[in-house]
């Protein structure tokens, strides 16, 4: 799993915090008018936010995707094919008020019998398969390479570069993270309670200077933060995130495998895993279910979002841990979804490091050849994956493309003028097709709850959700022409935005193929002239 975002930008602010005592804006979207559209001159209110990658910049001065106007002014009176749409990713909450009438059950498959029925080699994979069993976490790739010992390669020499700097960025998090809980349990101690407000945080009076050093600090974050219970959640999310790195995904010692029980690096050893989509720990399917979310949670039902497509049946493949995903994992994932009817699936998932990378390649050609349309979001990075690598991807070597069913996104924020493009999302003239909304996004997370995520993972099933529409109400277009059709009928942006982390100007047209936003509704159209008989 990929680092979030959010949890970037609260480190920043603490370091920030802790170095010049000055507190960090969490936020900052200045409106700039970069073309003939009109601005939207008032905030975004909380109904547009839970919907904005629905809505249409023209109509709402919101860039996201037209699906409304799609729905209302093109597929009103259309009846669709239903779609299977396979998720893979870190589990789902199958069981989810907002998904489970849309989870894909296997016809061929009787529940709970411990016999493979279909003969497709999984038992009782009723909604799907986990191929991670019992395993929740994972070293990085570069983490496993390093492990290995150094064979004299580049891939050795640039894994062991790149463990060495996470290795000390996770030593400053970890003091970080240790100083702030330990100012907190200062005041929570001083104060006698835990849910302290910033008013009593200003009135406290001590000559402990431990207690006003403390004081110092919580007045500066609680003034950057709507309340205390705001900080608690982040913080909390903040120290896992630090102790993950530092217990499983940067420790050389750890083998995540051993819960798995096969060889990840022989691929004829593919009898492992189960079928317990949601996995073991709800936290650890947060990330999927949010993506399926995104995609199908049902729509107008006053519940949560609103999902992109309204005809698809949600097929659960667990292969991304907390940590890198293994090679063979994803390729067998990849096999698993085409062979078992998804005519789209989502991959938000990725990493720098990929030492089976051959095995993926051959089951994208595989889904490529089965007209299976694979989904993937570039990672969020910041940074040019042209000339730095991001897998799984769809050019093997000399940015070549080796296949035509793989579209990668990247992700845009709900403010439209120059800082429309998620400063975290990668980015690259010849390897990111296209952008999309990925930055809070509302969808179901586990036990019946919703929340706001961002990542190229939440732009991705977007896209997915688009691409499912087109191949439920246009089935005769194919895995290659709809990966066409969404990168022709994009809304361009024409003037510069600020991209990456360093925040470079650059034109659209110059960090990605198509040059724009994936607008459902244009998309629609050029699909309906397609496949219209003279």
């Amino acid at each position: 799993m990929k680092k979030i975002h959010t949890l970037a930008i609260i480190s920043i602010a603490f370091s920030s915090l802790i170095s010049c005592g000055g507190a960090a804006k969490m936020l900052s979207t200045p409106i700039e008018n970069i073309d003939k559209r009109p601005l939207k001159m008032t905030p975004i209110t909380e109904a547009q936010k839970m919907r904005w990658s629905h809505l249409d910049i023209d109509k709402d001065t919101i860039p996201g995707m037209s699906v409304d106007r799609a729905y209302t002014e093109i597929l009103k009176n259309k009846k669709g094919k239903k779609v299977i749409v396979a998720i893979i990713d870190s589990g789902i909450d199958i069981n989810h008020e907002d998904l489970k009438a849309v989870i894909w059950t296997n016809p061929k498959e009787v529940a709970n019998n411990k016999k493979d029925d279909d003969n497709n080699g999984y038992i009782d994979d009723v909604n799907g398969w986990n191929f991670l069993g019992g395993a929740e976490h994972e070293q990085l790739e570069m983490t496993r390479i390093v492990k290995k010992g150094d064979d004299g390669s580049a891939q050795y020499q640039a894994a062991k570069a790149k463990f060495d700097k996470e290795i000390a960025e996770n030593m400053q998090q970890k003091q970080q993270v240790d100083f702030i809980i330990n100012v907190d349990n200062t005041l929570k101690k001083h104060l006698k309670k835990d849910n302290y407000t910033l008013e009593e945080v200003k009135a406290i009076t001590s000559t402990d200077e431990g207690v006003n050093q403390a004081k110092q600090v919580m007045t500066q974050i609680l003034s950057s933060v709507p309340s205390k219970a705001d900080f608690d959640k982040e913080i909390d999310e903040f120290k896992d995130y630090v102790y993950d790195n530092a217990n499983y995904n940067l420790n050389l010692e750890f083998d995540g495998r051993k819960i798995v029980g096969d060889n990840p690096n022989d691929f004829n050893d593919k009898k492992y895993g189960n079928n317990k989509v949601n996995g073991i720990d709800p936290k650890h399917a947060l990330h999927g279910t949010h993506v399926a979310g995104i995609v199908a949670q049902v729509r107008n039902n006053k519940k949560g979002g609103d999902g992109v497509a309204n005809n698809v049946a949600i097929m659960a493949i667990r292969a991304v841990p907390n940590g890198d995903e293994y090679d063979k994992d994803i390729a067998y994932a990849i096999r698993y979804a085409v062979d078992n009817g998804a005519k789209v699936i989502n991959g938000s998932f990725g990493k720098s490091f990929s030492t089976n990378r051959e095995w993926v390649y051959e089951a994208i050609k595989y889904a490529a050849s089965k007209d299976v349309l694979f989904v993937h979001a570039a990672g969020n990075d910041g940074k040019d994956i042209d000339k730095e690598d991001n897998f799984p991807n769809d050019a093997a070597k000399d940015n070549v493309e080796f296949a035509n069913n793989t579209i990668t996104v990247g992700a845009i924020a709900p403010v439209y003028g120059a800082n429309i493009v998620a400063p975290f999302s990668n980015y690259g003239k010849l390897n990111v097709d296209v952008f999309a909304p990925g930055v809070e996004i509302y969808a179901t997370i586990p036990n019946n709850q919703y929340k706001y995520l961002e990542g190229t993972s939440m732009a991705g099933p977007n896209v997915a959700g688009v691409a499912a529409l087109l191949r439920s109400y246009y089935p005769s277009l194919t895995a290659a022409q709809v990966k066409q059709i969404l990168i022709d009928s994009v809304t361009p942006i024409t003037t510069p935005v600020l991209v990456g982390e360093s925040k470079a100007k650059m034109n659209f047209k110059d960090f990605s193929v198509s040059g724009g936003i994936v607008n459902a509704y244009k998309a629609m159209l050029l699909a309906e002239k397609m496949t219209v008989k003279p």
